[in-house]
């Protein structure tokens, strides 16, 4: 089958921040989307916010438009935001974005009806259940389908380094996990999701979508939720790796972290240069030893074997995406990528708040709210 790809004829930047709800006094989770929603919509009038439902209604999603600077769609989420808080706040709900909460438990929380949220629900089950997680998604737009896979291929490189410095999940369910980032892991079980394919060229991820298709894995094209994917419907490539982002700061160096990675891989591809594609046993690899040990993971950096530890790694990637930043208007916001490491993860900052209070789960859902103020 045919799969079209629009192409977008410049690198625009599209930014989604998903954000839970939670109650002021207890700090667990709010099941208060709906009402959120009739307040975001009395606030709003006749403009239509760019806040959107989400599968479970202790959540609600900020969608930029689409934009050519980190700056415009950072203003974007900025207003966004600050009309959810409004709204939300007469309803003592709190906002918080983590890649999962500290002590909620999956079965309480309520499913949004919709017809794809009941067909995923009734397919997966337990596991559908169980996807109490947050993240952050960010679209880039790319011209051609022939640079779609040669790019995501070489983004994976890349993939351990993202989710290192987003991790923000190291507690599920009143316990600590052990990992940095439980919510990659707890994603990947369902059937559409995980690590993307590596193929070589856009048709033979038509070949596949037909596949899917025919086979009922999936009933429209948007239907892998891959970690990377394309975006066919956008013209772009979407980067679904990081776990939710607790500060705008660190969403703003992301995202310009992604933005510069695709456009300069978009560059070096349209130069002739072969891109980098590393053994999907390793891009596995290197996806666990993210989750598990966040910014003190050792990586495999090559098809070599070669390894090195993460942060260490990242240090020279920011040197080399400095050009690029600049000609993106991302400068201070790509060289801010560096503070993560030094003021430390937002799993690192959980843990330490927990340990600091003797356990307290609910001192780390204040912490949380403090810092999406920042």
């Amino acid at each position: 089958m045919v799969v079209p790809f629009p192409g977008s004829p410049r690198p625009t930047l599209g930014v989604e921040w998903e954000i839970a709800l939670v109650d002021r006094v207890t700090r667990d989770l709010s099941n208060t989307a709906a009402e959120v929603f009739d307040a975001v919509a009395s606030l709003a009038g006749p403009e239509d916010p760019r806040i959107t439902k989400e599968l479970l209604r202790n959540t609600v999603e900020l969608v930029t438009g689409i934009h050519s600077t980190v700056g415009e769609a950072m203003d974007d989420l900025d207003e966004s935001l600050d009309l959810l808080r409004r709204a939300a706040n007469p309803l003592g709900v709190d906002l918080i974005c983590a890649g999962t909460h500290p002590f909620a438990q999956w079965s309480t929380q309520l499913v949004t009806r919709t017809p794809d949220y009941d067909e995923l629900i009734e397919r997966t089950q337990w596991w559908g259940r169980q996807m109490l997680i947050w993240g952050v998604h960010v679209h880039v737009g790319v011209s051609s389908p022939q640079k779609v896979f040669p790019i995501l291929n070489a983004l994976l490189q890349r993939y351990p380094h993202l989710l290192a410095l987003s991790a923000s999940s190291p507690m599920w369910a009143g316990v600590n996990t052990g990992y940095a980032s439980n919510r990659a892991l707890m994603f990947q079980q369902l059937p559409t999701a995980g690590l993307p394919y590596q193929f070589a060229n856009w048709g033979q991820y038509e070949d596949f979508i037909s596949d899917q298709m025919k086979t009922g894995v999936i009933t429209k094209i948007g239907g892998m939720h891959w970690d990377i994917r394309p975006a066919p419907r956008w013209g772009t490539i979407e980067v679904r790796v990081f776990d939710g982002i607790s500060t705008r700061a660190e969403l703003s160096s992301l995202v310009a972290l992604v933005h510069c990675l695709i456009v300069d891989l978009d560059r070096r591809f349209e130069a002739g240069e072969n891109l980098p594609n590393l053994q999907p046993w390793h891009v596995k690899e290197n996806k666990w030893r993210a989750a598990r040990y966040g910014l003190d993971a050792e990586i495999i950096l090559d098809e070599d074997s070669n390894e090195r530890l993460v942060t260490d790694d990242l240090n020279d990637l920011l040197e080399k995406l400095a050009p690029t930043a600049v000609r993106l208007g991302c400068a201070d916001e790509l060289a801010a990528v560096a503070e993560i490491p030094r003021r430390g993860a937002s799993y690192q900052r959980q843990r330490q708040v927990a340990e600091a209070t003797g356990g307290d789960l609910v001192a780390v859902v204040d912490a949380l709210v403090k810092e999406l103020g920042t």
